[in-house]
């Protein structure tokens, strides 16, 4: 997994890249807590995601349970298919705001 930031005003834009896993997703824990903890809105971008596991998976639950204590927004932006999947199953895509474009 590989990420890119991008500053948008008080939204930063968190591009997640290939496969969020036990070995990598802390990677993507530290800078979603750390923007959010700035008072960020957050919005992650996973439409280059091929694979999340229970870790990455639970990276994000943490990151938007931050947003609430922290009272930003945080969203999830162009899910990959495979990730989707994953959200489905854990019946997790009612708990994120996700949107399409």
């Amino acid at each position: 997994m590989s990420y890119q930031v991008a500053q948008n005003g008080e939204e930063t834009v968190v591009f997640l890249d290939g496969d969020v896993d036990l070995e990598r997703s802390p990677s993507a824990r530290k800078v979603l807590l750390e923007w959010v903890e700035k008072g960020q809105n957050v919005v992650v971008d996973m439409s280059e995601v091929s694979y999340i596991d229970s870790s990455g998976v639970a990276s994000l639950v943490e990151a938007l349970q931050a947003s609430k204590k922290n009272n930003v927004d945080f969203y999830l932006k162009q899910v990959s298919e495979p990730a989707l999947k994953v959200f489905k199953l854990a019946r997790l895509e009612k708990v994120f705001n996700i949107i399409e474009g």
